[in-house]
């Protein structure tokens, strides 16, 4: 057992070491250009929008009702991605407080967010609360699909 251990240990050494980027392309690389590498800069901004979704002060639902609530909040999230208003969503983990998730957006203006985060059944409920922020990023650094 210790023999096979140790034989993936060293495979997986050898595996990451084996992975190197593409001569003249590696960003640690003195010759690297960074406004050049079209993969991952275009030199313009683009904002989206944050979405912090907190604990609300209607959390005090039975089991039953929350479930209902929270199918009705990941069935929004998932109309809301397949119109390309939903960048990226996803809930926050232990110790995050009133923090419950996020939503990465792409919309107009904030009314736009604020109008689409409101068609929430957890936000209708008081189950979650939002607040929102303009987020700007590079064009091209993040694909998201």
């Amino acid at each position: 057992m210790k023999y096979i251990l140790a034989s993936l240990i060293l495979v997986s050494i050898f595996a990451c070491q084996s992975r190197t980027a593409p001569a003249g392309n590696d960003p640690r690389s003195s010759t690297y250009d960074f406004t050049k590498d079209t993969t991952v800069y275009s030199n313009e901004m683009k904002r989206y929008w944050l979405v912090l979704l907190k604990a609300g002060p209607n959390r005090s639902q039975d089991k039953e009702t929350a479930a209902r609530i929270q199918a009705g909040h990941m069935a929004n999230i998932n109309r809301l991605a397949s119109e390309g208003k939903i960048i990226m969503a996803g809930p926050m983990g232990r110790g995050s407080g009133d923090l419950q998730g996020i939503f990465i957006m792409d919309c107009k203006d904030s009314a736009e967010v604020d109008q689409m985060v409101r068609t929430d059944t957890a936000v209708m409920t008081g189950r979650l609360r939002m607040e929102y922020f303009p987020w700007w990023s590079a064009k091209g650094k993040f694909i998201f699909k």
